[in-house]
């Protein structure tokens, strides 16, 4: 997207500009713990204009008597109390000024630890049920990257207000003092400003969201392909992962460029404001002192001190105005990251947590119990059985997990039990109210890592487990596993589209979509095949949350290397070579 195109959009937008009021208010809300020192920045900037006023006074009084003693030898000595007033000046005004950076410095480490802190406690609550929130990708980014761009926020774009209102009045009394002609123009040039500030920060804002956005999304999906290597490397897919990394890394560049492009170009037009106004203050001052203008109401008389000293203060007046430039530029992106930040502190707003989303709707069809007498798998040109003489009796509801190394056997007995895998040797059979039947695949839910999407939209991949179900329905199955964030998160909600092997998802949300279709089915038999394999912690967290809804009224097998899950089974058999130990 162009830089005109974002403003455009942007500007058009109701929707965006309402959220942008909300945004605006929790700003100035996390903003608080440091406001009293935000405040006296911008006092500190504001009294630093009186030394630039100092000086500017000294400069244009050395002119003067310098012109005056020019035929004299004692020239030095004429000018040396100017030249006091000038160092008097600048010395005032670097001390102010240093005292306001500092000021704002502490003022920005406050909010900037605050709101750290409620991030942290956010995602990872000292008491309560673990929360449902972003992966580690994201609140990584968020703790560093995002909070970090609130800094130039708050340095500068909070305390140059106060710097404008303070700075410039006392710059355009004392110019208005020596001529009120030239404080007129000042004054008749500063509307300009406030509109094309407002121009330019929404125009950076809707780039800067859509650069912080592939940040996030680049980040996250890096993170899941490291974490998911191994299984790539086998699929075979090294290649598609690099070519979506590629791609990522393409249009992040974009936006980046984009986001540069607004910067540069609303920076030159304040410029380009600014310069016009100084050279209008310069034509004038030089065709009053070579006795130019005859116009009426207009002075037509000024001295070579006055004219220096409001030469001098023109940029000075403007200096106030050209930092809230750049503070609108902080301003946009500091929205833009609050934007993102919000969705983990869970203040966004949304469904009322007060009224529960609907169950879904659930089938009549009890537990099963599942019996297996003297199985045994060998595959085809493997010389070791993958499981040798397996007996197993499951009453219906049980949770049984299954523990093993790596080869011992764990996915075969699920594919077994699961009727996708024919024993070698041995029978299996179900039974269900009193009836022994042979395995079927249509009575068993399996969730494996890695999740199985196919490309279509999320509504595609979750109607494969119950066509008949509606979208409100699909909802509530997000909600009752507490994932109801992730169905906000969706771009697209339920019409976002899923790519080949689940590509625009992030393993954890693969997982937890394969979860909520499994949900849906409402299978008698749940096959759990690791599934929190390559999850980062806080993924796997809510994997476990959601597993103890899942499994609740059906029987589980369950094949895992995490201990994490292991609480959650009535019983657990360890594998070593297809054998029970």
């Amino acid at each position: 997207m162009s830089a005109s195109t974002a403003l455009l959009a942007e500007l058009g937008d109701e929707r965006a500009r309402e959220r942008a009021d909300g945004v605006s208010a929790r700003l100035h809300a996390w903003a608080e713990p440091g406001r009293g020192e935000l405040r006296r920045a911008g006092l500190l900037r504001g009294l630093a204009q009186l030394g630039t006023v100092f000086w500017a006074a000294g400069l244009a009084w050395a002119a003067q008597r310098g012109l005056t003693a020019q035929h004299g030898e004692r020239i030095a000595v004429q000018i040396l109390p100017a030249a006091g007033l000038v160092a008097a000046g600048l010395t005032a005004r670097a001390v102010l000024l240093s005292s306001a950076d500092a000021a704002a410095a502490r003022g920005a480490r406050r909010v900037r630890a605050a709101l750290r802190e409620r991030l942290l406690a956010a995602a990872l609550p000292a008491s309560g049920p673990v929360r449902t929130g972003p992966g580690d990708a994201d609140l990584a980014e968020s703790l560093t990257g995002e909070v970090a761009r609130l800094t130039e926020w708050l340095t500068q774009y909070v305390p140059a207000r106060t710097t404008m209102l303070l700075g410039s009045g006392l710059v355009l009394a004392a110019i208005a003092d020596r001529s009120w002609f030239v404080a007129l123009i000042l004054v008749v040039a500063t509307p300009l400003l406030p509109a094309n500030l407002k121009v330019i920060g929404l125009g950076t804002q809707a780039a800067v969201h859509a650069q912080l956005t592939a940040v996030r999304r680049h980040g996250a999906r890096l993170l899941d392909q490291l974490r998911g290597l191994p299984t790539l490397i086998g699929l075979g897919a090294r290649e598609a992962a690099a070519t979506t990394l590629h791609e990522d890394d393409e249009e992040l560049a974009r936006r980046t460029m984009t986001v540069l492009k607004v910067a540069f170009l609303s920076t030159a037009w304040i410029e380009l404001l600014i310069t016009g106004t100084l050279a209008v203050v310069a034509t004038y001052c030089g065709l009053v002192l070579l006795d130019y203008l005859q116009l009426p109401l207009v002075p037509g008389r000024m001295s070579l001190a006055t004219a220096l000293f409001v030469l001098v203060l023109t940029p000075a007046y403007f200096a106030p105005a050209r930092d809230l430039a750049r503070g609108y530029h902080a301003r946009a992106e500091a929205r833009a990251a609050a934007e993102l930040i919000d969705g983990i502190l869970g203040s966004s707003g949304g469904e009322d947590e007060d009224t529960p989303p609907p169950e879904p709707a659930r089938r009549s069809d009890g537990a099963v119990g599942v019996r297996l007498h003297h199985v045994s798998v060998h595959h085809p040109g493997r010389s070791v059985a993958a499981l040798d003489d397996v007996s197993l009796d499951l009453a219906p509801g049980a949770f049984l997990a299954v523990t093993g190394p790596s080869g011992a056997g764990k996915s075969t007995l699920l594919a077994v039990v699961a009727g996708l895998t024919a024993p070698t040797a041995g029978t299996v059979v179900h039974e269900q109210g009193g009836i022994l039947r042979p395995p079927s695949p249509a009575s068993v839910a399996w969730v494996g890592q890695p999740a199985h999407l196919l490309p279509g939209a999320v509504r595609d991949n979750l109607l494969l487990a119950r066509p008949d179900a509606t979208d409100a329905e699909l909802c509530a199955a997000f909600h009752t596993l507490g994932f109801g964030d992730l169905l906000a998160d969706l771009p697209s909600g339920l019409d976002t589209s899923v790519g080949e092997r689940g590509s625009g998802l992030s393993s954890g949300q693969s997982q937890q979509l394969s979860l909520v279709r499994a949900l849906l089915m409402d299978a008698p038999l749940l096959c759990l095949d690791e599934p929190t394999a390559h999850l980062d912690p806080v993924a796997q967290a809510r994997v476990v949350v959601a597993l103890r809804t899942l499994t609740r009224g059906r029987t589980v097998l369950l094949a895992t290397h995490s201990p994490a899950l292991l609480p959650l089974a009535d019983r657990t058999i360890a594998l070593d070579r297809g054998r029970p130990q």
